[in-house]
């Protein structure tokens, strides 16, 4: 094979195999995988030592394929799982052991529903050299001109052309063989992702457990580290570790972590348990840009949920600081999604989520029915772009977050949300009162009272409750329906 007079070499023995067989079909998707970055990395080596010659050097995602021509009758209560009509789907497979649980998960459902086989084979999407170094070791990629080559010319590259969000925007085509997409994510698009998480939050992918709690308050951090430090020191709490930045990893209560030179921007730990469902904090900081990079990255890894437990401006003079305020709408002002989901599109709260945040304030407070009432109102968030929205003309804002009957105002909540239902991941948003700048109360230093502090210790408590209590519900039951469109992909 010659590309521009260039012989273009590739892995050897690789080939398509069909599986009825889940733990089969996966065990071959990492073989394929495997040998290809191998093969890249052995190359480059190469090519580093000895100089290049008139080869190209180039190895294939893996893909998942499947034919059906029928309209198979499935559980109509499952959002995911199946195909929506008979044709060709195929989705390209990065990091097979990395989704070890959830690519087994998905291909079984397909074998399962559709009674066909699967097809795992190299796809025609080259893996770029860059992708296929990383968890190499401290190996390098030279910059074009630090090398005496151009990387180039000899090793495919990430192309950002086809690293998008077309399929979970809704606005791919299918391939000009007519197959469709079986998955949300490509494997370059998944690299692409994994690549900055590492970049973003100084932990590794491999870390991330199922269930993400989103703070912009660094207290959360210190109040996690020892609930994890209490969970740990319970044998029966199913926790088996805690991870902190740089990869710091202890097993017991009273294990030491470095104090890190310096945080990341979005430093991240992780409370994690044998099968994945343990518990990640992410503390974002301010701002949807913010918000939106840290979802958008780790939507790849397929959470089964995601909450925000932040501060905000509560909007109404009846509540204190230190309320919860829970969301059950959205008043998107932020317009970093906008040209991913336009504003019009509605963003529903999901009742599997709001039940549980429920639950969890009342196991938290003790308080219930009525009487919860007296800390925390359900109502719209909105959430906006301008952290110093307070010094603008205040007829416009006032007037929009008045007749949105909005009751809290922030800078991140809509823009988690809008992403979990862009990228089909179940979210919710729970806010802790930290001012109240229409009524008075600014956010200066000196005016949290004891029960604003005592409530924010309490808020962390209840997101991890939920998130508990979530764990304990089939994912078949928490993936909603609301979340998938007309067309959707058969995997979550």
């Amino acid at each position: 094979m010659t590309d521009h007079d260039i012989t273009i070499q590739t892995p050897n023995g690789l080939t398509t195999q069909s599986f009825d067989n889940a733990q089969a079909a996966y065990d071959h998707l990492v073989m394929l995988y495997d040998t290809a970055v191998g093969y890249l990395r052995d190359k480059f080596a190469q090519v580093m030592e000895q100089g290049v010659d008139q080869s190209r050097f180039r190895a294939y995602y893996p893909e998942i394929r499947i034919r059906t021509t029928s309209y198979a009758a499935v559980d109509s209560r499952l959002s995911f799982g199946h195909v929506p009509e008979p044709g060709t789907y195929a989705i390209t497979v990065t990091h097979p052991k990395l989704f070890g649980p959830y690519l087994k998960q998905q291909m079984a459902l397909l074998l399962q529903n559709h009674n066909v086989p699967l097809d795992i084979g190299p796809s025609d999407t080259p893996i770029p050299l860059h992708f296929a170094m990383i968890g190499s070791g401290a190996v390098a990629i030279p910059h074009d001109g630090a090398a005496d080559f151009t990387l180039r010319d000899y090793f495919d590259v990430p192309d950002l052309a086809t690293t998008n969000d077309d399929i979970v925007n809704g606005v791919s085509q299918p391939a000009p063989d007519g197959t469709q997409p079986l998955g949300l994510f490509t494997a370059q698009r998944v690299d692409y992702s994994l690549a900055r998480l590492s970049h973003y939050t100084a932990t590794d992918p491999e870390h991330f457990q199922n269930f993400v709690l989103f703070t912009n308050y660094q207290f959360y951090v210190s109040e996690f580290e020892e609930y994890a430090r209490t969970m740990l020191a319970d044998p029966d709490s199913g926790y088996t570790s805690f991870v902190s930045t740089g990869n710091a990893e202890i097993t017991t209560a009273d294990g030491t972590l470095p104090t890190p030179e310096k945080l990341p921007q979005m430093p991240t730990y992780h409370l994690k348990r044998a099968d994945g469902n343990g518990i990640t904090l992410v503390n974002i900081g301010v701002g949807p840009s913010n918000a939106k990079t840290a979802t958008d990255h780790i939507a790849v890894l397929r959470p089964h949920a995601w909450l925000m437990v932040g501060h905000c401006a509560g909007l109404r003079n009846s509540q204190s600081l230190g309320d919860f305020a829970l969301a059950h709408a959205y008043l998107r002002e932020d317009r970093v999604l906008d040209d991913d989901l336009p504003a019009w599109v509605p963003v529903p709260a999901l009742a599997e989520m709001q039940i549980a945040l429920e639950t969890a304030v009342a196991d938290v407070t003790q308080l219930s029915g009525f009487e919860l009432k007296r800390i925390m109102r359900t109502g719209t968030v909105a959430t906006v772009d301008n952290r110093n929205w307070e010094l603008r003309d205040n007829s416009g804002p006032v007037q929009r977050l008045s007749q949105s009957r909005a009751i809290a105002l922030d800078m991140e909540s809509a823009t988690i949300a809008a992403n979990g239902y862009r990228f089909r991941v179940p979210y919710a948003t729970l806010l802790c009162v930290s001012d109240k700048p229409l009524h008075g109360e600014l956010k200066l230093p000196g005016m949290a009272s004891d029960f604003y502090k005592t409530q924010v210790a309490r808020h962390l408590m209840i997101g991890i409750r939920s998130m508990e209590i979530l764990r304990n519900m089939p994912i078949e039951r928490l993936q909603s329906r609301k979340l998938r469109s007309f067309n959707e992909t058969a995997f979550l």
